[in-house]
């Protein structure tokens, strides 16, 4: 999950349009700037005012939750102490009514299994029909603490048989619930762990969480021992660089080995010396700066820190880098991200 991805590709569809082309004509003197440029004015948007505004995020809990619920959840994040039904109920309530305003009609546990990408199941709000034909909308703290999604689909590392079918996904509150939205609407994405009904785990996660707990552990037994009697608690942290390359859908749709493997099999061998060096760190293409301009948009709405972006090596490489952060909330951002570049390109 920390390694960086060498091998992303991500196809830009389209032509690029005509009011983004950079034509600069001059008129009475004045020297008009149309197309890209305009296009940049127009589109101007403060970072600070949209970063996390479709994320459930601290600040959003404290301004809607009651101070006791409020209180007893940053107990549950930081000591993990058990989260009582009444809390979660109360925590669920208000998560869906946010979510509802930002136009969600679904949630769903979102969690990664062995696959290597994302997995979830939607559900709707709504209720039963009731006498008079209406429906309410409801999302109980049971439906936001567990869900049981089948699981005998799913890769399992040999651990059970196909027919135990019984898989439950948990929810990870250390890492905050956020509204995506697509052309299925606005869907709000609850992260869980995903575990057998007897404790083993069938996902990337559930390791990932037990790994930071023992760290956590060992860390604060070793502090004591140097006479470090005050620090409560120690966390990993990791900000997982994404190197992804771009390449022309109508040039993609060209190469097999592109479409079936996700790689180059035939064509020029690749440098081995300092011959790309012209391209390394070089100036940002329009159109890669465009595109660029719009993954960093989504993932800012989405908490996510997108701090560093440049031209990688070889031709049509590109990174993107992100601030450090706790290393399960580092993870699924990572996630969103490698989403993000796949579905920003298709536009």
């Amino acid at each position: 999950m920390f390694q960086r991805n060498w091998n992303a590709l991500f196809s830009i569809s389209g032509e690029l349009p005509e009011e983004r082309s950079h034509t600069l004509i001059a008129e009475n003197k004045n020297h008009i700037s149309q197309g890209i440029y305009g296009e940049r004015q127009k589109g101007y948007f403060n970072v600070a005012d949209i970063f996390g505004e479709n994320v459930f995020n601290d600040a959003v809990m404290q301004e809607r939750l009651p101070k006791k619920t409020y209180k007893k959840l940053r107990e549950v994040i930081e000591e993990g102490k058990e989260l009582d039904p009444e809390t979660a109920d109360v925590v669920a309530h208000e998560m869906k009514e946010w979510a509802i305003e930002k136009g969600a009609t679904h949630y769903t546990h979102w969690f990664q299994p062995l696959t290597g990408v994302t997995a979830e199941k939607h559900d709707s709000f709504i209720t039963a029909p009731m006498p008079n034909g209406k429906v309410l909308m409801s999302f109980s703290g049971k439906e936001l603490i567990k869900g049981e999604p089948d699981a005998s689909s799913f890769p399992s590392g040999g651990l059970r048989a196909t027919f135990e079918a019984r898989g439950y996904t948990a929810w990870d509150c250390t890492s905050p619930a956020f509204v995506r939205q697509d052309a299925a609407g606005a869907t709000l994405c609850i992260p869980t762990a995903f575990c057998s009904y007897t404790g083993e785990a069938l996902d990337q996660k559930t390791p990932l969480l037990r790994s930071m707990e023992a760290i956590n552990t060992q860390s604060l037994r070793l502090l004591k021992l140097f006479g470090n009697t005050t620090s409560k608690k120690v966390t990993p942290s990791v900000g997982p660089e994404q190197e992804y390359f771009i390449v022309d859908r109508e040039k993609y749709l060209k190469r097999k080995d592109l479409i079936f493997t996700g790689r180059t099999l035939f064509g020029a061998m690749p440098p081995k010396g300092q011959e790309m060096d012209d391209h390394y760190f070089g100036i940002i293409r329009e159109r890669i700066a465009a595109y660029m301009r719009d993954v960093n948009k989504e993932l800012w709405k989405l908490g996510v820190s997108a701090k560093t972006q440049h031209n990688e090596v070889a031709p049509a490489q590109h990174e993107l880098a992100p601030i450090y952060s706790e290393a399960n909330v580092a993870v699924d951002h990572n996630q969103l991200v490698m989403e993000t570049l796949k579905k920003v390109a298709g536009r």
